[in-house]
């Protein structure tokens, strides 16, 4: 069968709104494809040296680059590549991860039994049974200048699921799990790292808290130890 010119150009554009219809409309960049732009933050010096980048507490492009893709990587808003203290605690929990207590800071009683483990000083708690770890390292926020989470050892004395504070204006404290007078492991809605600490207590992520609370029981031990930055 002969076509004629104008029965060519009818079959293209068919085809071509045929392949339209397929694959839809035309996908837009992702917003990281962008230039990165971000300025130096207050934690450039250690994420240029966690990222292998050349260590000069000064941002430039391809560090820009490296720290937003990290922050992807690690889940941080917005991945924007400026290195601020969310950047840092996420860094502080990839070093961690594949030993949390490799300083041996935390430790191991014989016989071995289950403690939860607080460090003040990289604000990360975990559970270990022995040395073997069985929960986290996980992000944490402990208590603000004045009212520290209390270091030594405790015990989980007290649990509640969906306990709701008297003194803090009914704050919400889900999963809920007591160890030092009215200080707790508990969730925190929200963003976990605005303000300058806790009232004394352990936040953590909710999905986090959810999770800690399938693996401590009533007398579990907990050891709290080091100094919060700031306090």
């Amino acid at each position: 069968m002969h076509l004629g010119r104008a029965g060519r150009y009818g079959l293209i554009t068919a085809a071509l709104l045929l392949s339209a219809a397929r694959w839809g409309p035309p996908v837009a960049a992702p917003a990281h494809a962008a230039a990165c732009t971000a300025g130096t933050g207050p934690y450039q010096w250690q994420l240029e040296a966690f990222l292998h980048r050349p260590q000069d507490g000064r941002q430039s492009p391809a560090d820009c680059a490296a720290i937003a893709a990290f922050q992807r990587k690690a889940g941080v808003r917005p991945a924007d590549g400026f290195a601020n203290l969310a950047t840092y605690r996420a860094m502080l929990l990839a070093q961690a991860r594949p030993n949390p207590n490799a300083a041996g800071a935390c430790p191991v009683p014989t016989p071995a039994r289950k403690v939860a483990c607080v460090d003040l000083d990289r604000q990360l708690m975990w559970v270990q049974l022995g040395r073997p770890v069985k929960f986290g390292p996980v992000a944490v926020r402990t208590g603000r200048l004045g009212e520290e989470t209390r270091a030594g050892w405790h015990k989980v004395y007290w649990r509640h699921i969906d306990h709701v504070s008297t003194l803090y204006a009914n704050a919400p404290m889900p999963y809920a799990q007591f160890f030092s007078g009215g200080q707790a492991f508990h969730g925190r809605p929200g963003e976990l790292y605005d303000g300058a600490g806790s009232a004394g207590c352990v936040n953590m992520s909710v999905a986090d808290a959810k999770t800690l609370w399938g693996v401590l029981q009533l007398g579990d031990a907990v050891y709290v130890w080091g100094h919060k930055p700031g306090t």
